[in-house]
């Protein structure tokens, strides 16, 4: 089918595989869907594999809402040799010995838990960050280098998930799951790890686990998607992680057409985050009336017809939500009947 425009707005996740690039799974999707306007909201590095959310037609104009979220990953940080690029697809730059502690589960338990916390983090040389209008990894390419400044991260969660290559047949590794805070460079993890102990490391494995709300279990392989197409749609709501009001056709009319909304003239509505039955109230099955008041700057989202038409940004000096964005035909809420 020849590329072009069709009349799909959707969101879904595939689970990347390792060696395509995440604009190789773009390219991919838009062949499936025959949909030039496919977008990825967050790049995972080609050796990497597991949750890219993929927004199709309209719903590209989500993207700016979905790449700032959270993110958990398990890795596979190999020791003894460092690289350029700081993962195993890059050429070694110096090698070392790995001292014994690194084979011994207690200490190696304790040092992951003591990775938890904020601190700061100097992102790898091959990055997509940009100075001076230059992406890091191009400049690299080229034999420069452009002098990035440390970023704050936190690491929210760190654990140890085994240890390999203390019998000799294969590199010494440490296999780990974290949850880390947006801009987290998990190269970077392993680089400093390695520096730490006084001993080289890189990244030898590499996989997502989730990125905001959407986690593996979301997610529909390259293949599946071939077979399934906007079926694989997930419900943006779940995707954004925002509160929501529900419209009638009459304001929904006036939504379409960026007309304002009084606060006192609609209710917030929110996800259950616990099991129906822990909720005092279950009269929706997982959807609550919200009891929070809106916050000034907050964005919602805006349900009609069982589609998401407009996100709207609370004003709190004229007690109204603004237009933000509009999406005239709608964004599928794929099989959600919330």
């Amino acid at each position: 089918m020849k590329r072009g425009t069709t009349d799909l707005c959707l969101v879904l996740a595939v689970d990347k595989p390792s060696g395509m690039t995440s604009h190789d799974v773009v390219n991919r999707a838009r062949r499936i869907f025959g949909e030039r306007r496919i977008g990825h909201t967050g790049t995972l590095d080609p050796l990497a594999s597991g949750v890219l959310p993929l927004c199709v037609g309209p719903a590209t104009r989500l993207d700016q809402f979905l790449t700032g979220h959270d993110k958990s990953y398990v890795v596979s940080v190999v020791f003894g040799a460092a690289t350029d690029t700081d993962d195993c697809d890059g050429e070694v730059i110096r090698t070392g010995e790995v001292p014994d502690e690194v084979f011994d589960p207690f200490f190696a338990s304790v040092f992951v838990a003591g990775l938890v916390g904020k601190s700061k983090q100097l992102p790898p040389v091959y990055s997509a960050i940009k100075v001076g209008g230059t992406k890091a990894c191009d400049a690299a390419r080229k034999g420069r280098v452009i002098d990035l400044a440390p970023r704050d991260i936190e690491v929210y969660s760190a654990e140890l998930l085994g240890i390999w290559g203390a019998d000799g047949t294969e590199p010494a590794r440490w296999d780990i799951a974290f949850a880390v805070s947006k801009g987290t460079y998990i190269r970077a993890l392993a680089r400093d790890i390695g520096n730490s102990l006084g001993c080289p490391a890189h990244v030898g494995a590499l996989r997502r686990t989730s990125a905001g709300a959407v986690g593996l279990a979301d997610c529909v392989t390259l293949e599946a998607l071939e077979e399934v197409g906007e079926r694989a749609a997930l419900d943006p709501l779940k995707v954004l992680g925002m509160r929501f009001i529900y419209l009638d056709d009459e304001t929904a009319a006036r939504v379409r057409n960026g007309n304002p909304l009084r606060a006192d003239a609609v209710e917030l509505f929110e996800r259950r985050s616990a099991d129906p039955a822990a909720e005092l109230c279950a009269c929706t099955a997982g959807v609550r009336p919200s009891c929070e008041p809106p916050r000034d700057g907050e964005v919602v989202a805006l349900v009609a017809a069982n589609r998401i038409v407009a996100l709207y940004e609370y004003r709190s000096g004229k007690r109204q939500f603004a237009s933000r964005c509009v999406f005239p035909i709608g964004v599928s809420r794929g099989c959600s009947d919330l």
